[in-house]
């Protein structure tokens, strides 16, 4: 199979290169990537020497970009998108852009080359707040900020190309991923990464948002069972079923760094905070046969463990 990724430098994209390309070494893999701040070629340093593997610095926004280094291509995995919810808040035009405008561009070139599947990242964030129970597959879709808005009309459009023009289009939404190679804007690498520092963590409110983290590895299996079995025209809840309220997360974090609560700074609550989110997977476990298999407490630790080992990766990204 010859395979596009598109963002395949950032933290996800990157970890799913490297998870494909161990598995598959006959594939080909073209990786379309902006580099932007968090799109970093350092995160696939290690395969660059490999026959099968091809970086093309590129936007999706174009449609010239996406047309050359789609070309041959069986499958699209798109994980090209704005994510930062902060970010959103303060200007949104950019998420715009990409996360819909993008995703058009290349649904286009997509039908135009016949590609066999297209799968679409997006993220339990569409689903809104969930104040009990969990997001099923089938639910009302409620985004709340302009970053789950523009993933919510992303994916829409994605899943209209298959009704209208067949395109055989798949749509994963995975709750908070974490792990080795994540921008450290986001809160585990944020938090990591000012203790080691040793600066305080900023904790929105009274830290009682709770979310579900996803070791991103096991997402990864996730996508990858998804390009091999996944039905066209269907979506796919990906979560890591490890609900953690952010004051838990916090101290957890800090338990692992050896740190006490004292290094917690209470700052003010994001704008429109989402109380909770919480996916229910039991769609890709019965269809697909996975579930994630990383226990937050050991994903936590190789997670540390990693940002400890590879300060030169981050030292220049963070503000002193």
């Amino acid at each position: 199979m010859k395979l596009l990724v598109t963002g395949g430098c950032g933290f996800i994209g990157s970890n799913f290169v490297r998870l494909h390309l161990e598995k598959n070494p006959q594939d080909e893999l073209v990786n379309l990537d902006k580099l932007t701040y968090a799109g970093r070629k350092e995160n696939l340093a290690d395969i660059e020497g490999n026959k099968n593997y091809t970086f093309v610095q590129g936007d999706i926004c174009s449609r010239k970009d996406v047309a050359k280094a789609m070309q041959d291509c069986e499958a699209v995995i798109n994980f090209a998108a704005e994510t930062h919810v902060d970010r959103s808040i303060e200007e949104s035009g950019a998420f715009l852009q990409t996360n819909f405008v993008g995703v058009k561009v290349l649904l286009d070139q997509a039908k135009e080359q016949n590609v066999k599947k297209f799968i679409q990242i997006s993220t339990d964030e569409v689903y809104g707040q969930v104040v009990e129970g969990s997001s099923g597959e089938s639910d009302r879709l409620d985004p709340r900020n302009p970053y789950s808005a523009a993933k919510a009309a992303g994916e829409l459009l994605a899943m209209s190309y298959f009704t209208t023009y067949n395109l055989p289009v798949v749509v994963t939404r995975s709750s908070n991923n974490y792990g080795p190679f994540q921008f450290p804007e986001k809160v585990i690498p944020l938090f990591i990464t000012n203790l080691i520092r040793g600066k305080k963590v900023p904790l929105y409110g009274e830290g009682k948002n709770i979310r579900d983290w996803l070791y991103v590895a096991d997402n990864c299996e996730a996508i990858e069972a998804i390009l091999q079995k996944g039905k066209a025209g269907e979506v796919y809840n990906v979560g890591g079923n490890e609900e953690l309220q952010n004051i838990e997360l916090t101290k957890k974090i800090l338990a692992e760094l050896g740190k006490g609560e004292e290094m917690i700074q209470r700052v003010t609550d994001r704008l429109g905070h989402d109380l909770r989110y919480s996916l229910d997977c039991g769609k890709i476990e019965k269809e697909l046969g996975w579930k994630a298999k990383t226990a937050f407490e050991k994903g936590l630790k190789e997670t540390v463990e990693w940002y400890k080992k590879n300060e030169n990766w981050w030292k220049e990204m963070v503000k002193e």
